[in-house]
């Protein structure tokens, strides 16, 4: 609910947010002290998602279809993160910052190696630099046009790792 709320309105008061989650402050302040405190608490619980979600795509889907489908999921939470970003970096920590980084790391890797064994993307591509690119994406405003220029970027990122086709 949080997410949503923060993504509708970057702005959204822990009030707000309380309210349209259907508690009370006081249930929504005892668990985030801040409106800084929520902001990294739905932070990590996304990055948490998003590495759940690469072996159970893998599992369900051939490699780049799985990879594409990841890259979606995250750079949704991208639109999130676009009107909270200043807060979030104000906010995060190191150790914040080591403990959903290495994850999302080895969450890439393991996308980009089942693409490169399966021969949807050519070998030698580097997670970092994949996230890095991505992390670009989310400064881009999550408007129509925003959107579609995040999706070219993303397709143009896919033909740098050699994939062929677009996607559909």
């Amino acid at each position: 609910m949080a997410r949503d709320a923060l993504a509708a309105d970057p702005g959204a008061s822990l009030n707000s947010i309380a309210k349209a989650a259907g508690v009370g402050a006081g249930t929504l302040y005892r668990h985030f002290p801040s409106r800084e405190a929520l902001v990294l608490g739905v932070y990590r619980k996304e990055i948490d998602t998003l590495v759940a979600l690469a072996p159970t795509l893998l599992a369900m889907h051939p490699p780049l279809q799985a990879f594409r489908l990841w890259c979606d999921r995250l750079c949704e939470f991208g639109r999130m993160k676009y009107g909270v970003a200043d807060l979030l970096h104000a906010v995060i920590s190191d150790q914040d910052h080591r403990e959903t980084y290495e994850p999302m790391v080895q969450a890439v890797r393991r996308l980009m190696g089942a693409c490169e064994a399966s021969g949807d993307i050519d070998p030698g591509s580097d997670p970092e630099d994949f996230l890095t690119l991505l992390g670009l994406l989310w400064k881009i405003p999550p408007d129509d046009a925003g959107q579609a220029r995040v999706k070219r970027l993303l397709a143009l990122a896919f033909r740098g790792m050699g994939v062929k086709e677009t996607p559909e």
